[in-house]
Formats: structure tokens, sequence, C-alpha cells
């Protein structure tokens, strides 16, 4: 069976980093048909505010064109609430009934995963890709979690990942201070942000 790995993030904005994850995704999960980009919906929750879904969707959309294994989705940012990781999983594994849909994520949201919404149906119905974040060990938090430790099989590590402490979090904020972000993204993602003087460009 085919398989499709669904990588939902803010993407606020994609970093090159986003797309290394992704290639090596694509390296490593066998019989992988492709790496679908999820950006979250406007009215998602952060701390900061998120810019428009369609510059998102946009920057996002020049990178993927260019690899036959990247796909970017519309599905959540054109839903008129923000969906749950859940529901998103069913609806792209009801798109692709012939797929084994699987969940990308790292481990900053595998430390908060027992609090998500619908996270027993994710472990029952679905696999979850585990990247490392900075100094983290995937065995170690799911050690220390009895819900993650029940669920143990679900989660697959990632294999040899780039760390990086390089984050959209960062890169907004050289952008504000009026610095350039030049290498942390994709030319295309680069130059988009310049031309629509995204986060308060000069």
């Amino acid at each position: 069976m085919k398989k499709i790995i669904m990588f939902g993030g803010a993407f606020n904005p994609p970093l090159n980093s986003h797309f290394l994850l992704a290639q090596q995704i694509v390296n490593e999960v066998e019989d992988i048909d492709k790496v679908i980009f999820v950006p979250v919906n406007i009215k998602y929750e952060k701390n900061e505010a998120i810019i428009s879904s369609e510059d998102r969707y946009n920057m996002l959309k020049m990178v993927c064109d260019k690899n036959e294994n990247f796909e970017v989705s519309r599905l959540e940012i054109d839903s008129n609430r923000p969906l749950f990781t859940i529901e998103t999983l069913d609806i792209l594994q009801k798109e692709y009934p012939k797929h084994q849909i699987l969940f990308a994520t790292g481990t900053d949201n595998l430390k908060e995963f027992d609090t998500w919404e619908g996270a027993d149906k994710i472990t029952e119905k679905y696999k979850v890709l585990i990247f490392e974040r900075d100094a983290d060990k995937m065995e170690d938090i799911i050690a220390s979690n009895s819900f993650l430790n029940a669920n143990k099989d679900t989660f697959i590590k990632l294999r040899d990942n780039t760390r990086t402490d390089l984050s959209s979090t960062f890169a907004r904020s050289k952008l504000r201070e009026g610095k350039s972000i030049r290498y942390l993204t994709p030319d295309e993602v680069y130059n988009y942000i310049k031309e629509n003087k995204l986060y308060e460009v000069k």
C-alpha cells in the first residue's frame, strides 16, 4: 500500500528546514507516494498572528510545484473553522482510500500529544512519524508519558533528521527588524515576502 504523509503546520513563513524535513521523509519512508503540506486555518490559535491563508498557501505551492513528491492542500485553510488533526487525517483517508495516511510532527508536539482532541483515535487508526527537535529524544518522551507509552507502536522516529533551532518565529523576528532571511527560505518564498511586504518588510 502506498503511503501519504500529512505534514501540518502554520508555515508562517515556510522555511528551507520544512522542505528539507519533507525530503528526508521521502528518502526514508518506503512506498511513499507524496508528502502533503497542510497549512492551518487562519483562525488557528497561536500566540502571534498568522498572515493570510492565501499568502501561506502561495508560498508553499511555489516550492511544492517543483517537487513531484510534494503537494499543498487547502483542506484546512478553506474550512470555516479550525480542524482537529484527527478530522484532517480522516478527510485525507477518505480522499485516498487506497493509501495509508501517516501524520508527521515534531517532538515539541509529541510532548503535548496526549492532550489533543481525538488523540486516542489517532493512535488507533494512524501511524505518527516523529522528527526530533533540539536535544529531544523520542523514546524518553514516550517513556515519561503513560498514554504515549501505552501507544508507543503508533510512533515512528524519522532516522537521522537534520536538527535546527531555526524556526518561523526566528525568521519573522528578523524580518521585523528589517533584516534578511535569505537562505533560511527558498528563493521563491524570499522573493514573495519582499514583493508583498509581508511581516512588515520595508
